[in-house]
């Protein structure tokens, strides 16, 4: 490895954010009795969606369209594509059925809020300028994937009457007003309209406590990924090859298209660390209620298990590795 790199991924793995998911870890494999209440986590998960969503429509505000349609339809292009692609690897290569691949090729098109997260703390950590609307692109890229990945199920299964039942009305509908999408889109377009003097009135608790409130929920995390281990001998040496192979490939792109939209080099690092990542709070919801039929152990042990832990340590340096050597 470049003398940068190894340094780069030193800075992401020394992190609080980072060491803290590696405590969550330990404590669960040691079996401590160390828990998070329910109701605790999801207020950590509203908090953060709220406030990434916040303060990237004050920045919103202050860029203009000008500057971020181009990178905008990039990530939309991207959240579209990707589970397109990706499903006949796991259909044909993989030889999983038509409703996991459909399913896990959404989560890989879908985006991870947290992985975006720890992809910034990066880029302060290594002095790296970027766009600070790229929230924007974070709020674009959740829903298309997970549309794709419920059309592709239902058109692949061969379900007569199925495409429009019951059950996908309720996805589509998790897809674009769940939880995630609701709060990253409606503290998005809050922050734009409040603008500067908006972020004035709450910097205080949107930003001086978040990362505090991140590295709580990467603790949490690290206990929730390791409970997945198990599920690894289950999920074969292909799905274990293709939560990292994927990220790596979706980084890549994401990393191109973003200097093809005339981003920083940190603004295409977070592009393709959003390609990279994969969803594991919006996607499972969606698709619970649309593939049923698809194993949890799968589309959840790959994103959760597999590639968010790759992404935390070493995929982000790696991509925005990627990003320098494309920008030289």
């Amino acid at each position: 490895m470049q003398p940068d790199l190894l340094h780069a991924i030193q800075a992401n793995l020394l992190s609080p954010a980072v060491l803290f998911f590696v405590l969550g870890v330990i404590a669960s494999l040691s079996k401590s009795d160390l828990k998070f209440p329910e109701a605790l986590y999801v207020t950590l998960t509203i908090y953060l969606l709220t406030a990434i969503g916040f303060k990237g429509g004050v920045a919103l505000s202050q860029a203009g369209f000008e500057a971020v349609w181009r990178p905008g339809l990039a990530a939309i292009v991207l959240g579209t594509l990707i589970p397109l692609w990706s499903y006949p690897v796991l259909r044909f290569v993989g030889k999983l059925s038509v409703a996991d691949s459909a399913a896990i090729a959404a989560h890989y098109g879908s985006v991870s809020a947290v992985t975006f997260i720890a992809a910034t703390n990066f880029l302060k950590q290594v002095n790296e300028p970027f766009e600070s609307y790229a929230t924007a692109f974070l709020a674009v890229m959740e829903s298309p994937a997970i549309l794709v990945g419920i059309m592709l199920g239902k058109r692949g299964g061969k379900r007569e009457g199925s495409l429009w039942g019951g059950g996908t009305r309720r996805a589509l509908h998790e897809a674009a007003f769940g939880r995630s999408v609701l709060l990253l889109v409606g503290a998005l377009i809050i922050g734009a309209l409040s603008g500067k003097r908006g972020m004035d009135m709450t910097e205080g608790f949107f930003v001086t406590p978040f990362q505090g409130v991140l590295a709580l929920f990467l603790l949490e995390m690290g206990m929730v990924a390791s409970r997945r281990l198990e599920d690894l001998k289950r999920v074969g040496l292909f799905l274990l090859c293709f939560g990292i192979a994927a990220p790596l490939v979706h980084g890549f792109i994401g990393v191109a298209l973003g200097h093809w939209a005339g981003l920083s080099l940190g603004g295409a690092t977070l592009l393709g660390v959003l390609a990279a990542s994969a969803s594991y709070i919006a996607a499972p919801a969606a698709m619970r209620l649309s593939l049923p039929e698809a194993s949890p152990t799968l589309y959840l042990t790959s994103a959760l298990a597999i590639t968010f832990p790759f992404n935390i340590t070493v995929g982000i340096p790696i991509y925005y590795a990627l990003a320098r050597w494309w920008n030289s």
